[in-house]
């Protein structure tokens, strides 16, 4: 006659762990099936029954129960065991530590690991475990925006939103910027078209012929873009681009949005703007260029245009990327419209 198992005191939070500590499938085996056994013995299943069940020995049913009865879950729980006395000091592995906080000498700006070994008298592997355990990874940079945040970010921030939703009568919201320094690459190879199974090939090889810059306007209301290409991003061509676009649009409030690159802010363009009442620059909060909508302009002309493109001169880019743009507001031309649905986003 099969001896029936010993009652296990347990409580309902312990039984839904169990249970779903049984049923789990990222858990180890090892803990699923020691759940099953605590399961199967809080249904009075007899110590056979459970053997038979889990298939594991008696001596493991009845260590895991007396484990579970004098610990509870915490019994299931593996117990830490001595292992190999550790190969270097807790000084030792402060050294390695210090090390790698530290600025290198002999004109490195890094510490490899193998270096760090070398200087401590250890193996990289060693090097390797200790920097792990502290979670310290001297090969890696990450960047960060030094600055404050802008103290006028509201006030800024709302004003240009405000123009985007609401803007004044008879007036036109413009956004401007500059993409600069796009490189006319041309391949070492011919380029192979496009088949099936197969993408279009480039050579991993290229020649640099020379570089495109463009100042870019986006009429935020129609989605209409005015542009020209420049050899050179300064403030003579900032201000010439505003006069066009002052000619453009002749009996219209401009409101142009722009951010605080120092050629918009030059002496020169706040001269010519003091006897211009119809245009109104706005400058978005510092670090939050991303307000202007002209930025989503410039990612559609990458992918478009720039990505993947050929050219054997400067002059060749050019005259594309403003084919492109004609080709855009004849066709492609219009507003960009708000489609996030979610949570409100923070700052």
């Amino acid at each position: 006659m099969a001896r029936t198992a010993k009652e296990i005191p347990v409580t309902e939070e312990q039984r839904h762990e169990l249970l779903m500590m049984s049923r789990s499938q990222k858990l180890d085996h090892r803990y699923v099936l020691r759940a099953s056994i605590i399961l199967l013995s809080i249904e009075g299943e007899s110590v056979d029954a459970i053997m038979k069940r889990v298939q594991c020995s008696r001596k493991a049913v009845n260590k895991w129960r007396n484990r579970f009865r004098e610990k509870g879950m915490e019994g299931l729980q593996d117990m830490p065991r001595p292992g190999k006395a550790p190969i270097y000091s807790a000084e030792q592995k402060a050294a390695v530590i210090e090390k790698a906080c530290t600025k290198p000498d002999g004109g490195y700006t890094n510490w490899s690991q193998q270096r760090i070994a070398d200087a401590v008298g250890m193996s990289k592997s060693h090097v390797n475990r200790i920097l792990m355990e502290a979670n310290l990874k001297p090969h890696k940079v990450q960047y960060w925006c030094g600055s404050v945040r802008d103290s006028e970010f509201e006030a800024k921030m709302t004003n240009i939103v405000g123009l985007y939703m609401n803007p004044p009568e008879n007036a036109m919201v413009i956004c401007v910027d500059e993409k600069t320094q796009m490189q006319a690459l041309d391949r070492t190879q011919p380029e192979l078209p496009l088949k099936p199974g197969s993408p279009r090939r480039q050579t991993a090889t290229y020649k640099r012929n020379g570089t495109v810059s463009l100042i870019a306007a986006l009429a935020v209301h129609t989605g209409e873009v005015t542009a020209k290409t420049m050899q050179s991003n300064n403030a003579d061509n900032f201000l010439s681009f505003l006069k066009k676009l002052n000619r453009k649009y002749p009996h219209k409030q401009l409101h142009i949005i722009a951010d605080n690159l120092s050629v918009h802010k030059h002496k020169d363009v706040k001269a010519w703007l003091e006897h211009k009442r119809r245009i109104t620059l706005h400058f978005t909060p510092t670090y939050s260029s991303w307000l202007n909508q002209v930025e989503i302009w410039f990612n559609i002309l990458s992918k478009d245009v720039i990505k993947g493109g050929v050219w054997k001169s400067s002059e060749q880019m050019a005259n594309q990327i403003m084919e492109y743009i004609r080709t855009y507001n004849n066709t492609r031309a219009k507003p960009f419209q708000w489609t996030y649905t979610g949570k409100p986003l923070t700052i």
